[in-house]
């Protein structure tokens, strides 16, 4: 892996984070209770990024996770990902959870079963916090069997998850939204 480079940058949600390198993305941060630790929780995967301005391409995903974060409905499909160091099991559950399209859902037995056995949505809701691209790989539209939400490893936990779901028109806005 060449260099790596993060930005923050501010969304309704917050200050969110992202670094690249050469291969693409590399990670993506919501925000976190102050920037030193969306800047920690990026380099997790990135421990030698620098600061820097991104360059147009990563420019046009940062605007267009602002815009998704503001109810626009977004596809981040032309977003070059970063793969290296993820097992291959994982990276079979991120490219599924990245065709789920804003105000849709799966449940983790959707995927399982897309990977060819039910038995693994334990699997897939593992490899699922593992994820280190949240937003572009929409985890968050990820729910339980029951439609109950799970297991979101973001900042902010299933409160942040149902937020975004709201925001994206998958969940009704309750009476205290």
């Amino acid at each position: 892996m060449g260099a790596v480079y993060y930005t923050l940058f501010d969304t309704k949600l917050g200050r969110c984070g992202i670094a690249w390198g050469e291969d693409g993305i590399n990670a993506v941060s919501f925000a976190e209770a102050d920037d030193n630790l969306t800047i920690k929780r990026l380099r997790r995967r990135a421990p030698d990024a620098s600061k820097a301005a991104p360059p147009a391409e990563f420019e046009i995903v940062i605007n267009k996770i602002q815009a998704l974060l503001s109810g626009d409905k977004i596809s981040f499909d032309e977003a070059a990902l970063d793969m290296s160091g993820i097992a291959e099991f994982d990276t079979d559950v991120l490219a599924l959870t990245r065709e789920i399209k804003a105000g849709d859902t799966k449940t983790y037995g959707d995927l399982a079963r897309a990977l060819g056995d039910v038995s693994l949505s334990r699997r897939v809701g593992q490899a699922l916090g593992r994820n280190p691209f949240p937003i572009i790989v929409p985890c968050h539209r990820v729910l339980s069997a029951d439609g109950m939400m799970t297991g979101f490893s973001a900042p902010g936990g299933v409160a942040l998850k149902e937020k975004l779901l709201k925001i994206e028109g998958a969940l009704a806005p309750t009476l205290f939204d």
